[in-house]
This record gives structure tokens, C-alpha cells and sequence, in this order.
């Protein structure tokens, strides 16, 4: 898990990111990230919606999942950077965990948030 630092707390930031993030699509999952130069640790918020899966354990699961496929990237990752990916499909919590690191890694690159 990723620790509670790099986490978003409280929702005016997150509405600021979705108001002026840019956005960054992959195979189950959608990337929206913009610079903080107010900030030195770049922050993630993981949001999966009710649609995705109506149970909370599959859905906690898709998140818990998700933070650590990018805790692992985490110290290659620009600072000051904010970030929220969007699941949109259920079939990422039975996807295997390699797979699941190439769709963050296919993000990041794509965001060009690599250092």
C-alpha cells in the first residue's frame, strides 16, 4: 500500500485535478495527472465507483491492487506530481499482477511521468 503521504486528503485538490488535469487512457483504467510545483511528494487518489462493481470487497481489492502496482514504480515517478486513476471495468481485480504493472507502466509513459 502506498503510504498515507502520498494520498489525497479532503476533496478541493481532487476537484482542482479534475477540472484541470490532463488525461491519459489505457486498457481498464484511465490516468489524470497535473503538475504541483507547491509540492515536493507527488500525491495518487485510486477512485472506483459503484458502477464498476456494485460489492465493496471487489472494489477494495481493484484499489489495494492498483496502489501497490504503483508503490513499485513510485521512486522513478517526477515529484510534484498529482494523479488519479479511474477504473472503469471489473475485470482488472482477476487480471494477473504483471499484466496489471504493464497497464501502469503504459500510463505513466504515456503522462510522461517517468524521471
Amino acid at each position: 500500500m502506498l503510504a498515507k503521504q502520498f494520498r489525497f486528503h479532503g476533496y478541493g485538490s481532487l476537484k482542482f485535478l479534475y477540472n484541470k488535469g490532463k488525461v491519459v487512457r489505457a486498457r481498464f483504467v484511465n490516468l489524470k495527472y497535473i503538475s504541483n510545483p507547491r509540492r515536493e511528494d507527488s500525491r495518487l487518489a485510486v477512485v472506483v465507483a459503484k458502477k464498476v462493481s456494485k460489492k465493496a470487497p471487489v472494489r477494495n481489492r481493484i484499489r489495494r491492487r492498483l496502489y501497490e502496482a504503483v508503490r513499485l514504480h513510485w521512486p522513478m515517478l517526477k515529484p510534484g506530481q498529482d494523479m488519479i486513476i479511474t477504473v472503469f471495468d471489473e475485470n482488472i481485480a482477476n487480471i494477473s499482477s504483471t499484466e496489471l504493472n504493464k497497464i501502469v507502466v503504459e500510463l505513466l509513459t504515456k503522462a510522461d511521468l517517468y524521471k
